[in-house]
């Protein structure tokens, strides 16, 4: 039966690089035991935000066994998306790297879909199901487990070989695989992430307030964006990217091989003026299969005129000082 294991485990991995995933890492599906009161924690602090569905399946983030009936080993994967050149920051409002091309949801689900067909016909028949940022699990934590790399001061997954611009993915399964154990810690010393961030979401090591981060405001929150985000935007109007730009293990970052994360002819030409003069039918156009239609055009439209706005002023203090 070890044998098997094993034999099955090394399938998967190769199935995993056959199918373009950068890592791949086997754990035992069990209940997180060690995550389960730092989670309540960060609950219970408000860092959530306005992300109530956080609060919801509890029992289930912490086990994959609610999830899939039977569940007993967890395949943990790594997509690259490190873009082959940045977009423009010069005179253009940001953009998350991660949003440049195609919604990831749906690339990713249609690659493991073919990599369990494979897999199926190769080792039998299985029950399984395939997540990405899709469902509520933990996945930083299961990757972490699966030795893909840490879980960095910015809360991130890093990895030593490729840094940590990467989307993470699940096989929950009934299968009996060999399982990896954790990597080791390698921040060190080092504070970049959490002094580079300018609206200081990163509170302590490893602990995030989310109603602080860029990110959030940009993508999660529906209302207002508060005051205290004024003049600390940085000319990001959906997602943000700093705590991973300034990380040393990101020089490590190549770019992918996947055309669909490209972004198209208007994305890679778009300036500040653009950006302010966005129609709702340009919107539909450029963002029809991005993840930036998260937000709707209402949304956008409320970041790129707060981002712009407080920009513009800040500048004009400046200039004035």
């Amino acid at each position: 039966m070890l044998h098997n294991q094993e034999n099955y485990a090394h399938l998967v991995k190769a199935k995993a690089k056959k199918f373009g995933f950068q890592n791949c890492g086997i754990s035992n599906a069990d209940f997180l035991e060690d995550d389960a009161p730092k989670f309540e924690k960060w609950l219970n602090h408000g860092y959530q935000g306005e992300m109530s569905y956080m609060e919801n399946y509890f029992d289930k983030r912490l086990d994959p066994r609610l999830l899939v009936d039977g569940a007993k080993s967890i395949i943990s994967l790594s997509y690259n998306y490190f873009p082959q050149e940045p977009l423009s920051q010069i005179g253009s409002l940001k953009i998350s790297k991660y949003a440049y091309g195609q919604d990831y949801h749906e690339i990713i689900k249609e690659i493991l879909h073919e990599m369990v067909v494979e897999l199926k016909e190769e080792i039998g028949d299985f029950q399984c199901r395939v997540f990405t940022d899709s469902a509520p699990i933990l996945e930083r934590s299961w990757a972490r487990k699966s030795g893909i790399g840490w879980v960095g001061k910015n809360a991130n997954l890093i990895t030593k070989q490729t840094g940590s611009f990467y989307f993470l993915a699940e096989i929950i399964c009934d299968l009996e695989l060999a399982s990896d154990s954790a990597t080791t810690d390698h921040c060190g010393s080092c504070r970049k992430c959490i002094d580079a961030c300018p609206t200081n979401a990163i509170v302590s090591d490893r602990l995030i307030d989310g109603s602080k981060c860029i990110s959030y405001a940009t993508i999660e929150l529906k209302n207002e964006i508060p005051d205290h985000f004024k003049n600390k935007m940085e000319d990001w109007v959906f997602g943000c990217d700093i705590c991973q730009d300034v990380c040393p293990w990101n020089r490590f970052s190549k770019p992918h091989q996947q055309e669909k994360f490209n972004p198209n002819n208007f994305l890679k030409n778009m300036r500040n003026e653009d950006w302010k003069e966005l129609s709702g039918d340009l919107f539909s156009e450029i963002f029809r299969k991005s993840p930036v239609k998260r937000t709707k055009f209402a949304g956008l439209k409320r970041n790129i005129e707060f981002a712009t706005k407080y920009s513009d002023l800040s500048k004009n203090l400046e200039t004035k000082h």
